[in-house]
């Protein structure tokens, strides 16, 4: 065989290969997509249930010591984004927020201390979910100017999400959940293939508090 004929053959193999991954890819992106606008009108119908039914939240404390009065999940809402892949448009993330409030009357001011660092980057974390309102307080010896305590005065008021994002090539979606269970932030990767009735309702069963194999 000729030098030329190895590299038609050459060529002719690579050739094979992109023509299967484009293939694949498409396979996966076509997946993905569908698993996408499966999501969307679901969590656009949950929104607007639990709009009404305004369940409420599992237990909040920022320190895990001083809890918060009981809460409610209120005003949820849905957004999505879009973008063009390999000139298609696909989406791009789904969204759901909501806000997390008292049960009953306005937010109320609550007041936690900590004197350890690693209490206070726990608390702090926690601050930033959501995001809370917060002040916050160096409490120093009068004479050594030793640092003593942190005090933390925040409003008691959060947020919490699901945000959906699509990983086309890999057939994926990937979940991201802040404050469903308290203040944390979870990641639950799913395969598009498996997104269907039975995986969205484990995730509202997570959402509303209820026992949930979603994450």
């Amino acid at each position: 065989m000729s030098f030329l004929q190895q590299l038609k053959s050459q060529a002719k193999e690579l050739q094979t290969q992109r023509t299967e991954q484009d293939s694949l890819f498409e396979e996966r992106s076509a997946q993905t997509d569908h698993a996408c606008r499966f999501i969307l009108p679901y969590l656009q119908d949950l929104a607007r249930q639990l709009n009404v039914i305004e369940p409420p939240a599992p237990a909040f404390s920022l320190d895990g010591k001083t809890p918060w009065p009981p809460m409610k999940l209120v005003d949820f809402r849905v957004d999505a984004r879009r973008k063009r892949l390999r000139d298609v448009e696909v989406i791009d993330y789904i969204g759901m927020g909501w806000r997390v409030v008292p049960q009953s009357g306005e937010p109320v001011v609550g007041v936690v201390s900590v004197n350890f660092p690693i209490e206070m980057q726990k608390v702090e974390q926690r601050l930033a979910m959501g995001p809370v309102k917060h002040e916050r307080r160096e409490i120093r010896h009068p004479e050594k100017s030793v640092l003593l305590e942190v005090r933390y005065e925040y409003l008691t008021e959060t947020r919490g999400s699901v945000v959906a994002t699509s990983d086309h090539d890999n057939g994926r979606i990937h979940f991201r959940l802040l404050n469903t269970q308290g203040f944390e932030a979870v990641d639950a990767p799913w395969p598009a293939q498996r997104i269907g009735n039975d995986t969205l309702d484990e995730l509202a069963k997570r959402i509303v508090g209820q026992p949930s194999l979603f994450v």
